[in-house]
């Protein structure tokens, strides 16, 4: 008997520290990729575990990561909501761990259901954006007279950008420009230009958004012209004033990245956190696209020339 009531203390033992690890192998960073129809979302996730209590970090899809106001696990099951008003219910999203990644879908107040896939971000290998590299040709994406090496993001709207006298342009609230061609690791250069008070956005990768924003002579910040949107604000505001041409050249390899802005030095080797509101997915060890945001303000670009690293 003795024995017998070892045995059982010991299973129910085991049994509570897999429960407690089955919590906790909740914790950390998760790329989530919903599927809802034809078309993907991606979102990211950062779990944190103590004591058996949980805080959430969550960017959905666009914007920044923002603090969830609940999240629990129950049953096996993690479980939470998005913030927003008492009177407007949002999406509750649940997923459960299989084979090392979270399976499960959101339910949105209308009814439409998005099934989610959530993956570890990867663990990316040492790398210097400030190395010397060997280079290869130049790719030049906008050739001053069309706009044939780019697709638009939406199909199913007007493009809204137009080429005049070497540069190309959008109107307010136009589609996103893709690059029909995907890089790994690159160097880009551009020239552009913005009106007052407008923003765009030149994401590398199709992930990792460099903000483009007239913030001329305001304090550096997080979501700052060339920020790493809402993760690293650059070192110093070199923003020229409106309307005039700007020069940017950035060098990113693996999860770091290097960027002059008008010949001064805004991020140096700066570690990329995770991928950034927009991304156009969340498979980050996979060349991507260059993809400029025009449905924000106005912004021209006379220059876009990705060179890859060998």
């Amino acid at each position: 008997m003795r024995i017998m009531r070892l045995a059982a203390s010991a299973c129910l033992l085991l049994g509570a520290v897999a429960g407690i690890d089955g919590q906790s192998s909740f914790a950390g960073r998760w790329n989530l990729t919903g599927t809802a129809g034809h078309a993907d979302r991606v979102y990211w996730l950062e779990v944190k575990e103590e004591g058996g209590t949980f805080r959430g970090m969550f960017l959905n899809r666009g914007g920044s990561p923002v603090p969830l106001p609940e999240i629990r696990v129950e049953n096996g099951e993690l479980i939470f909501r998005l913030a927003g008003p008492p009177d407007k219910p949002t999406a509750e999203f649940r997923a459960r761990l299989e084979g090392g990644r979270l399976v499960g879908r959101a339910v949105h107040p209308d009814g439409t259901v998005v099934n989610l896939i959530g993956v570890r971000p990867p663990t990316w290998a040492a790398a210097d954006a400030n190395a010397p590299h060997s280079f290869g040709s130049p790719v030049s994406l906008f050739n001053g007279t069309s706009l044939d090496n780019w697709r638009l993001q939406h199909k199913d709207r007007p493009s809204g950008w137009a080429v005049a006298d070497g540069v190309m342009s959008n109107a307010a609230k136009a589609n996103n420009l893709i690059s029909k061609e995907a890089f790994k690791d690159f160097r880009i250069d551009a020239e552009y230009k913005l009106e007052k008070g407008s923003n765009s956005g030149i994401y590398l990768r199709g992930r990792y958004e460099l903000q483009v924003l007239d913030d001329y002579g305001q304090p550096t910040e997080s979501h700052g012209h060339m920020s790493l949107y809402a993760w690293a604000a650059p070192r110093v505001n070199a923003s020229r004033p409106p309307g005039e041409w700007q020069v940017m050249q950035a060098t990113i390899v693996g999860n770091r990245v290097s960027v002059t802005l008008n010949g001064e030095r805004v991020h140096d080797n700066t570690t990329i956190e995770a991928i950034t509101g927009g991304a156009l997915d969340a498979d980050e060890l996979a060349p991507g696209p260059i993809m400029i945001q025009g449905d924000h303000g106005t912004v021209w670009f006379r220059k876009l020339v990705v060179t890859p690293i060998r």
